[in-house]
């Protein structure tokens, strides 16, 4: 998945890369060189640079040239580790969309290890799985767990399991202690390692479940697990779709909306249109503007839309009734809102399949929430924010075949709504609490 050097506007309203740790002490930037020698990558001249959680950097990824210096083949992703804080940081390159999960569970779970780690040292590694490369859908099926490599630049891991051991036999070994070059090679590791009673520098856990997910692979494809299925929803020009283990894999073409809805309808992955949830979040009259602002963007490209109140939107509806019945999604909407305030809840059944990827929502309490609502926002395309929240390949892919003028008011539409209170955002309209 290659990037495009991003235009400024993005960056300098921090929609890419943005909430990034930076990084500009020379003994952190020394510490980044060595992980990049180690994985055989010139080192960085750079005075100071950003880092997200895995430790990728887009300053240095302009510098070598290389969006994927850190995800080669993008599977076994590599990761850089400064600083315990990076756990705190977003994931904005990557092939599959639970890199950021398994990040944090990996994190979380050695935080101990990770803190008396850095406090010396780098700590860097690659996420492997049992594939070196992906081909096929077999391959990305064949991976159903991950076990992280982890290494460290002065090699401290090592040096402590080497103290460990010769702990062990100063306790065990009635004549040990007489062995001076043993005590002494104990002296020169603890120089190194601290007490390692006390630095728990081992990592302890290192192999997590790979779950559902979304990657790059194949033009994008989606892996959803059941306990008595696994159902792969992608292009049916990928390799290896419906031939890869028929008996235990579900697939369903990307394009067949129907079917969709129908697997995540049946798998309790979606809220349906209730009144119960859907007056409260204000989740169509939202789906209402942004059908309204694409259509006005197909119509004029060069208007500039960033002051348009309500008002005016109103009275652009009315001056293109023709194009707003010809697109049918406006007076859906707005038919779904009447009923679903008469009746509490919407037929869902009465609906066109795509038109029903526009009144629903992932459960929020589902596992699964935020790549089902990712799935949702590729049936809706003219949502950019919601393809923002949940899809960022998906809204930056968009976003390059913008014109300037829908680009500074997609950013600013994204300021002014989802980027002023992130989580009020995502809690009113997609019941999501972090």
């Amino acid at each position: 998945m290659t990037h495009a050097k991003k235009p400024d506007l993005l960056r300098d309203n921090e929609l890419i890369y943005g909430r990034l740790l930076a990084i500009d002490e020379p003994h952190l930037i020394q510490r980044y060189n060595k992980a990049l020698a180690a994985f055989g990558l010139e080192p960085t001249k750079l005075a100071s640079f950003q880092i997200d959680r895995t430790g990728f950097s887009p300053e240095i990824a302009e510098e070598c040239g290389d969006y994927d210096y850190l995800d080669p083949n993008e599977v076994n992703r590599r990761f850089i580790i400064l600083t315990p804080s990076q756990i705190d940081l977003p994931v904005v390159h990557t092939a599959f969309s639970n890199t950021s999960q398994l990040m944090f569970e990996f994190m979380s779970k050695n935080q101990r290890a990770i803190d008396a780690l850095t406090i010396k040292d780098v700590i860097y590694g690659e996420i492997e799985d049992s594939v070196p490369k992906v081909n096929d859908i077999e391959d990305l099926l064949s991976i159903n767990q991950v076990e992280f490599k982890v290494l460290s630049a002065e090699d401290v891991l090592g040096k402590a399991a080497e103290l460990g051991k010769l702990v062990d036999r100063l306790k065990q070994e009635p004549d040990a202690w007489r062995d001076n070059a043993m005590l002494q090679r104990m002296v020169d590791l603890a120089k190194v390692c601290g007490d390692i009673r006390e630095n728990a520098l081992v990592p302890d856990q290192v192999i997590f479940r790979h779950n559902a997910y979304w990657t790059s692979h194949f033009g994008g494809l989606y892996v959803f697990v059941d306990p008595d299925m696994t159902t792969v929803i992608s292009d049916p020009a990928a390799p290896g779709f419906r031939r890869s283990r028929p008996w235990q894999v579900s697939y369903l073409s990307i394009n067949d909306a129907d079917k969709v809805f129908r697997f995540l309808a049946a798998t309790g992955r979606l809220d349906l249109p209730r009144a119960s949830w859907i007056e409260a979040s204000g989740y169509l009259e939202h789906r209402a503007e942004m059908v309204v602002r694409a259509l006005i963007r197909d119509a004029e490209p060069n208007r500039n839309l960033t002051d348009v109140d309500k008002v005016w939107l109103q009275t652009w509806i009315h001056g293109h009734a023709d194009l707003i019945a010809q697109d049918g999604n406006f007076p859906f909407l707005n038919a779904a809102k009447r009923e679903i305030a008469q009746f509490g809840h919407l037929k869902i059944e009465d609906v066109p399949p795509r038109q029903r990827f526009l009144v629903v929502r992932a459960k929020p309490d589902h596992p699964d929430a935020w790549l089902t609502n990712q799935l949702i926002s590729d049936f809706v395309p003219q949502d950019f924010v919601s393809r923002y929240v949940f899809n960022k390949p998906g809204f930056y892919k968009d976003y390059d075949g913008f014109s300037d003028a829908w680009r500074s008011d997609v950013v600013d539409v994204l300021k002014t709504t989802y980027l002023k209170d992130k989580a009020a955002f995502r809690a009113r309209l997609y019941g999501l609490t972090d």
